[in-house]
């Protein structure tokens, strides 16, 4: 159809314009970076060899502290340390722009996509209308946490794997203290949303926060390794790290990234799921989510389910948003 035709080259135009910035850049294993207590790490076979074990290990996502000080609200901006330290002092204070609905029990945090340049306040709006208080928290290397000089967030998902799970791990971290604040704030019913490469971070928080009873997970796949593999917005990266590991080690070494292997934490039975793809997606192919979707299936849960026909980026425009986001909403409002 003419439509679809224009829908796929819109999308076409969206990701050139995303991969301009991106360059190749050196491969480098970063295991103390991931693994920080770890000895030294020599290969990508050691290094998979300690992924196996954090993908096992139930503290790998663990608050890293209980301290319930540093958070600071000022009129609609919550912030707070990062249990996680880096060598990049801006990204080491978290940010969350609040959107408060009030006298409601109800919060959603928003997870935005890979190099976000706002947060989405239509979002954040129609659910204060719908009684719900949405926190929109910036991913590390994104908003005020950007790297110093860099065109997008390139510390976030990289050629350095070790970084890419740092920086992944210090999302759901990041993302578990907000819910901590949130439960003392008072609010019972914690949801969370995630887009693109946040529907990771969002995925697994849900896996490993019981405090989260819906989670919506948009655009996503289980394994980010066959989506950076295969997505015409990584092919920069996909460039810098096949030149160096084949994709099986590559799975292996971001195992603990890859939502296919907490399928059984998602199927909880109090945990209400949503996934949400696009069948024209060049960027996380469809193939890919319905993976995720067989493993999920497998594992005893059925996600409520929407497939868009439009791309990664179109699904932006109407009606396709209009149509996710009434569908988010349905969610939500199965308390």
């Amino acid at each position: 159809m003419l439509y679809e035709k224009w829908l796929d080259n819109w999308d076409e135009r969206r990701v050139e314009k995303g991969n301009k910035p991106k360059i190749k850049s050196a491969f480098m294993l970063g295991a103390d970076l991931a693994f920080p207590n770890s000895a030294k790490v020599g290969s990508i076979r050691e290094f998979c060899e300690l992924a196996v074990r954090a993908c096992e290990d139930p503290e790998f996502f663990a608050e890293q502290g209980n301290s319930d000080a540093g958070f600071e609200l000022n009129e609609s901006w919550l912030k707070f340390p990062s249990d996680i330290s880096t060598d990049i002092e801006q990204n080491n204070t978290v940010w969350a722009k609040v959107t408060r609905s009030a006298g409601s029990e109800m919060a959603l945090i928003v997870f935005h996509h890979w190099n976000a340049e706002n947060q989405n306040r239509l979002i954040a709006d129609f659910f204060k209308m719908c009684g719900i208080t949405v926190l929109e928290i910036a991913l590390p290397y994104h908003f005020q946490r950007s790297r110093p000089g860099a065109a997008y967030a390139d510390y976030m998902i990289s050629a350095n794997i070790g970084r890419t799970i740092q920086s992944v791990r210090q999302g759901v971290v990041d993302g578990r203290k907000v819910i901590r604040w949130l439960r003392r704030e008072g609010y019972s019913k914690i949801s969370v949303f995630g887009m693109s490469l946040g529907s990771w971070v969002a995925g697994l928080v849900a896996a490993h926060d019981k405090a989260v009873s819906k989670a919506s997970l948009f655009l996503t796949a289980g394994s980010l390794a066959d989506m950076v593999w295969t997505g015409r917005a990584t092919e920069a990266l996909y460039e810098s790290i096949s030149d160096e590991v084949e994709l099986a080690d590559l799975r292996k070494a971001w195992s603990p990234l890859n939502l296919e292997n907490y399928s059984k934490k998602l199927a909880r039975s109090d945990l209400d799921l949503q996934v949400i793809l696009a069948n024209r997606d060049k960027v996380v192919l469809p193939e890919l989510s319905h993976n995720f979707l067989r493993s999920l299936e497998y594992s005893g849960c059925a996600p409520d389910f929407l497939e868009l026909n439009c791309g990664h980026y179109s699904s932006g425009l109407p009606p396709y948003i209009l149509i996710a986001g009434f569908r988010l909403k349905s969610l939500l409002g199965r308390y």
